[in-house]
């Protein structure tokens, strides 16, 4: 019996490290191991690495070096910019949970709702801001349905208030062309391992001048940011990654957008009661999100699975959660709809080829399905 060739259209949830990421981590765990604190050699080469790595990754967000700090993902820098603000914190109502988990630790937070597109109205955001709100957070690209927020709106409303803006930008990085300062941000969070680098690596961005308490406590390490030992492997990584984005991120995104039309038309054309969830939305071009009437996910990504398609049906840390997406809910679907709902997220493996053979895949499946399933009309 012949295997099953595997295509990988999950990217959203983490990219695979690229070659050049992987040799350029490989010394940092062999020959160049010093911890980069240490003042002899060993240190100080460690150092020189852990530098040139953070000048990249600013040179991604068109930022400065010393406004980078280097974390162990886009969670945990998530989390520094909601904790360390300290006061109100206004967000919205399709974040990723590293953003509505920890806003909902706090005393007082507001969840501003979105339309049925998933974007959220600047001048909701502007209702919501109290005498007392440190903090607006709204996420750059949103995760399940690749929609484009207004940040640049949102920043100058922000400032306007005297309130600082923080953007999760982790879906954003490779996807669209960033520059913080343009942007208007104060802080912006981002993740190597959705730009082809490691896991367990990312970086807030905080503007200069910008107050920011602490999340983590001890050595002085990141400018006293975040304490602990710097990962300088995965930091380097996360600086070739971000060399990737700087030199070929454009050409890329164009790509993949040509794909994902691909995609979605072929499937529109071919599947009756099929829409794309957020299509009248500005989107990064990698990701569509589509909800097929009568058919539930779970057997639909099974049975593509066994015919060796990787989806996923929304954000991979939400992954095994018994209520449908909070995003799909959020535009207003419901529940059979959110259900019924399929992300598709490209990257640089997927070609033109690749794409046909996910259409006739989703074109069969989701027939076979709709026998089994008398609920769909």
């Amino acid at each position: 019996m012949n295997p099953v060739t595997r295509y990988y259209f999950d990217h959203n949830a983490t990219t695979p490290v690229s070659p050049e990421v992987f040799q350029a981590m490989a010394p940092l765990m062999t020959t160049v191991f010093g911890n980069a604190s240490s003042i002899h050699q060993f240190g100080q080469e460690a150092r020189g690495e852990l530098d040139r790595a953070r000048r990249s990754v600013a040179a991604m967000l068109g930022a400065k070096a010393e406004e980078i700090v280097f974390t162990s993902g886009g969670t945990e820098a998530d989390n520094m910019a909601i904790f360390g603000a300290a006061g109100h914190v206004v967000t919205t109502t399709v974040e990723h949970p590293a953003v509505l988990q920890a806003a909902g630790q706090l005393p007082c937070a507001t969840f501003v709702p979105v339309d049925r597109r998933g974007i959220v109205d600047p001048q909701a955001v502007r209702a919501a801001i109290r005498p007392d709100t440190k903090l607006i957070s709204v996420m750059h690209v949103n995760n399940e349905l690749g929609v484009i927020q207004p940040v640049r709106e949102i920043a100058e409303i922000a400032h306007e208030a005297g309130v600082l803006l923080h953007s999760d930008g982790v879906q954003a990085m490779g996807k669209l062309p960033v520059n913080v300062g343009e942007l208007g941000v104060d802080f912006y969070s981002i993740s190597a391992h959705k730009i082809y680098g490691p896991k367990g690596m990312g970086a807030l961005y905080i503007r200069k001048g910008a107050e920011l308490r602490p999340l983590l406590y001890g050595g002085p390490h990141e400018r006293k940011m975040r304490a602990g030992t710097e990962n300088v492997a995965g930091a380097v990584g996360f600086g070739r990654a971000a060399q990737g984005v700087i030199e070929e991120g454009r050409a890329e995104a164009a790509r993949l957008s040509g794909l994902r039309d691909r995609l979605e038309q072929g499937i529109l054309a071919r599947v009756a009661g099929a829409h794309v969830n957020g299509a009248d939305a500005p989107r990064v071009g990698n990701t569509s999100n589509i909800r097929f009437d009568g058919i539930d996910s779970e057997p639909l990504l099974i049975a593509l699975d066994l015919k060796g398609f990787a989806v996923s049906s929304g954000s991979a840390c939400s992954s095994g959660a018994t209520e449908p997406s909070h995003v799909l809910a959020a535009i207003g679907l419901t529940r059979a709809q959110a259900r019924s709902s399929v992300r598709f997220s490209l990257g640089r493996s997927n070609t033109e080829e690749q794409i046909d053979q996910l259409i006739e895949a989703v074109v069969r499946v989701v027939s076979r399905l709709r026998k089994l399933a008398p609920a769909y009309v």
